[in-house]
């Protein structure tokens, strides 16, 4: 059984800074895409940044291009994303993804089969 769990959530004023980590176990993590997701009040889950299984190609939202950086460790069987100029906005609960198909060529929530429970993230103003 695949299971994440995200960790590194917080409180940050504005133009802070967080790092967000996932560990993934039970599963072949070296074969999986991963991304992360955020959810705020009200509003639809959304895709923040994404990465291949092999770390070469990653994407990320417009909103946070720039800010955000995904990467991952496959001898640790993790994700990271770290947060850097953080915004209001960027308030949400973050979810980590795994997609089991090793070339994924779409990053659409339906396309990930895995999903951690999320960690709060607040920026205040």
């Amino acid at each position: 059984q695949v299971q994440l769990v995200e960790s590194g959530g917080g409180l940050v004023q504005a133009g802070g800074c967080l790092s967000l980590s996932c560990a993934v176990s039970g599963g072949t993590f070296n074969n999986y895409g991963m991304g992360w997701f955020r959810q705020a009040p009200g509003k639809e889950r959304e895709l923040v940044a994404a990465i291949t299984w092999s770390g070469i190609s990653t994407y990320y939202a417009d909103s946070v291009k720039g800010r955000f950086t995904i990467s991952r460790d496959n001898a640790k069987n993790t994700v990271t994303l770290q947060m850097n100029s953080l915004k209001p906005e960027d308030t949400a609960v973050y979810y980590c993804a795994a997609d089991s198909r090793k070339y994924a060529t779409s990053w659409y929530r339906s396309d990930f089969d895995f999903w951690g429970q999320g960690t709060q993230v607040t920026v205040s103003s």
